[in-house]
């Protein structure tokens, strides 16, 4: 691959004439010796430990590749490009920069008996142009180097941001494949996952295009796949070809990668990857693969926990949502229940009682007088009956809507507490029955609170409709309360109740409050609690 002429000006650019001149001339001296220069300095790396992949790359960055590049008729920046190639081949093969300074040393030192007949003028000249190509090859090498690891760089930033972005586990697979199989350079991709009974390979996510991976959706698993998938190798037609999940490959491509993805010690599932051209497969190559597959799959579970989590959720908020529709059921067949039964029958005995009282003959004024006390007493639980009934379940909800309702409500609150309340209401007709009956209970259990522990004076709220929005304000100039530790009690369900009624309607609920300990009550204007609930109309849906 020919590098940029915009990036030529890093170590290529350093060859001025005269280092061209003496490269050249150097290049003539070594013509007799390089063939036996470069059979000892492979048996020398050899000896060192060095292996055959790495031997290959560093034999193209020495003094003895830029003399053949020379006696070829090409000029420096020929040399340097392959030096570049060649900087990028080690990298991926994990030699570190000092083993290449290594390497590159033991070459020179046994160049070095070949120059030592040159005359004291001219080896000061050969030595000063080894100095200056060297320096020129350090330059292309780091420049490799650092190409090679900023490629690494920015595909596992890719990855990460995939794994950010990603919305479901059928996309994260997918652009992890695409990005995956764009920084290997791959003509295709497949990615395959084992199912839990290790019976069926299951495509999940496909680069390819073509009628091939429709065909290859599932495939049967086996031992012997199993075995072999289960460690990363190159695959190509002549050999292990049979180890393709993709049959329709072997004819479309000439070399495969195979990489195992492994979750806890387990195969749990293969990438593919399919190349026209031959492709080396190195370490570093390997070492990013299994860097990406790890984050993929830790990504993929991680989601898998998240969506099992928001599916619990929303069973626990369905069930939620249905316990509050039973308690409603509830209520009003306990109501029908006191009005049919337990009210109408203290009606007969206020009945009974009247009809005794006018039977008595006159002599009997103290058995009037107790039957007054019992009629009387009867006709105030006949009263609490009816205040329970309207509680349980408010009839004039259901006949004339939510103002209606929290009107009456605010007469009976006025009456019982002795507190002054004012109500704004605002635009809100036409809204959903289950809406009003939320809307009502939330302002219902604010009144319960404010009389049970607010000693407040005046309450105001105010309901209103905009924007597909209905707001509930409740505020009163009570004493207040600490809300963090109110909201902490786990006996107390007043609050807890009104926050889950408005979060499983997706709605907002802000509580404020200022504590004021050792004060009965707050002068009028002073606010002591205010409760904000926010819920969304959704007339679209049946409810």
């Amino acid at each position: 691959m020919s590098v940029d002429p915009a990036r030529r000006t890093g170590s290529a650019s350093i060859l001025n004439e005269q280092l061209g001149d003496h490269l050249e001339r150097l290049s003539a001296v070594l013509q007799p010796f390089i063939d036996q220069i470069d059979k000892k300095f492979v048996r020398r790396l050899r000896d060192l430990g060095y292996p055959k992949p790495q031997i290959q790359g560093l034999s193209l960055i020495t003094s003895g590749a830029a003399a053949r590049t020379f006696q070829a008729g090409e000029r420096g920046l020929q040399f340097f490009e392959s030096v570049s190639r060649a900087g990028k081949w080690l990298a991926k093969l994990n030699l570190p920069p000092s083993e290449v300074m290594r390497a590159l040393q033991e070459y020179d030192y046994l160049l070095q008996p070949h120059l030592e007949s040159l005359s004291g003028e001219a080896l000061a000249g050969f030595r000063w142009v080894r100095e200056q190509m060297q320096f020129c090859v350090i330059l292309a090498l780091n420049e490799a180097y650092y190409h090679v690891r900023e490629a690494e760089t920015l595909a596992l930033h890719r990855i990460f941001r995939i794994e950010l972005e990603a919305q479901n586990i059928d996309v994260l697979f997918r652009r992890f494949l695409e990005a995956v199989t764009g920084v290997c350079q791959a003509d295709a991709g497949h990615l395959f996952l084992l199912e839990k009974d290790s019976a069926i390979w299951q495509l999940i996510a496909s680069t390819a295009t073509g009628v091939s991976e429709e065909a290859v959706r599932t495939v049967p698993n086996s031992a012997m796949l199993l075995r072999h998938l289960s460690e990363p190798r190159t695959i190509t037609k002549a050999h292990h070809a049979k180890f393709l999940l993709d049959p329709g490959w072997r004819t479309r491509y000439a070399c495969f990668w195979s990489f195992p993805l492994m979750e806890k010690g387990k195969l749990a599932g293969v990438m593919q990857f399919g190349f026209h051209m031959h492709t080396d497969w190195l370490p570093r190559d390997q070492d990013l693969l299994s860097a990406a597959a790890e984050r993929c799959l830790m990504a993929a579970q991680k989601m898998r926990l998240v969506e099992d989590l928001a599916f619990r959720e929303q069973q626990i908020r369905n069930l939620a949502e249905h316990m509050l529709q039973v308690e409603e059921m509830e209520r009003r067949r306990i109501s029908r229940e006191l009005h049919d039964e337990a009210g109408q029958s203290l009606v007969c005995i206020r009945l009974m009682i009247e009809m005794i009282e006018m039977s008595l003959p006159p002599s009997a004024d103290e058995w009037r007088i107790k039957l007054a006390e019992v009629r009387d007493l009867t006709e105030k639980t006949i009263l609490e009956m009816r205040r329970l009934i309207a509680d349980l379940s408010p009839v004039i909800l259901e006949q004339f809507g939510l103002e209606s309702a929290l009107r009456q409500l605010m007469k009976r609150f006025e009456a019982s507490f002795k507190c002054r309340a004012h109500l704004d209401v605002v635009e809100i007709a036409g809204l959903p029955p289950k809406l009003e009956m939320v809307a009502y209970r939330i302002i219902q259990e604010c009144c319960n609170n404010i009389s049970k522990h607010s000693r407040a004076s005046n309450v105001n709220i105010s309901v209103s409709s905009a924007d597909e929005i209905l707001s509930l304000q409740v505020l009163d100039d009570g004493v207040g309360f600490e809300v963090e530790a109110a909201l902490a009690k786990k006996d107390s369900f007043g609050l807890a109740g009104i926050r889950e009624r408005v979060a499983l309607l997706g709605g907002k609920f802000h509580l404020r409050s200022r504590y004021l300990p050792g004060r009965k009550r707050v002068g009028a204007g002073a606010r002591g609690t205010e409760v904000v609930v926010q819920l969304p109309i959704r007339l679209d849906r049946n409810w």
